[in-house]
């Protein structure tokens, strides 16, 4: 019997052209979040402790023009759609595995056709006077990257004898989950992990480069 497949795609910079927590900090420009972000590339602190300092640099009175500025500043990589397309046709199960936040993550993806329950990424608090990130998907017992939104705990929920597993992605948050996983789909900082460390991956420009890809892996 064969195994069933399934894809963990990333959100920002992946699903997205642009990183959207980056885009988000650049524009509004709190003091102190590009050294925040230079930590958690070079891995001197968590994703989870990264992005949780950035976003509380930020008031939660200025809540609407952060929200608006994220979802207007978004842009969908090509082929995307018929990604999903080609998925709901080939019967592979399509999960958005995120580390980015709801406030942004849900409203983009509400364009498509993909279950709420399939979407995974982090909460978020706007009551107290600085935005606070919250963390529905911890790491399991398993992992002890601090990730924020685990994605090899999500991963490790699909087990490898019945799932062919797919990631695709393109950053830190990536990391982990492509040293699970059968193939990975890589850009940008993702690609030099797989080549250092051998992995089966594939580089990939938009998703019409996955679709093709992935047909000829049938």
């Amino acid at each position: 019997m064969s195994k069933q497949r399934v894809i963990f795609c990333d959100f920002d910079g992946t699903i997205t052209v642009n990183d959207n927590i980056v885009a988000i900090m650049k524009h509004f420009q709190p003091p102190g979040w590009d050294e925040l972000v230079q930590q958690v590339i070079s891995k001197q602190i968590s994703v989870r402790e990264g992005v949780g300092r950035m976003f509380a640099l930020l008031p939660a009175s200025r809540k609407q023009e952060v929200i608006d500025y994220a979802i207007g500043n978004v842009t969908i990589r090509a082929g995307f759609q018929e990604l999903l397309d080609y998925c709901r046709r080939e019967n592979i199960i399509f999960y958005v595995t995120s580390g980015g936040i709801d406030f942004f993550v849900y409203p983009v993806l509400s364009a498509f056709p993909i279950p709420k329950d399939h979407i995974y990424c982090n909460g978020s608090d706007f009551s107290g006077s600085h935005i606070r990130i919250v963390w529905p998907h911890a790491c399991d017992e398993h992992c002890h990257n601090d990730c924020g939104m685990c994605k090899t705990a999500i991963i490790r929920s699909f087990p490898a004898e019945a799932h062919e597993r797919i990631l695709i992605g393109d950053s830190v948050t990536d990391f982990e989950g492509a040293k699970l996983v059968d193939v990975v789909f890589a850009r940008s900082h993702l690609v030099q992990l797989c080549e250092d460390l051998k992995l089966n991956y594939y580089p990939f420009d938009d998703f019409f480069d996955v679709v093709k890809r992935l047909e000829e892996m049938k």
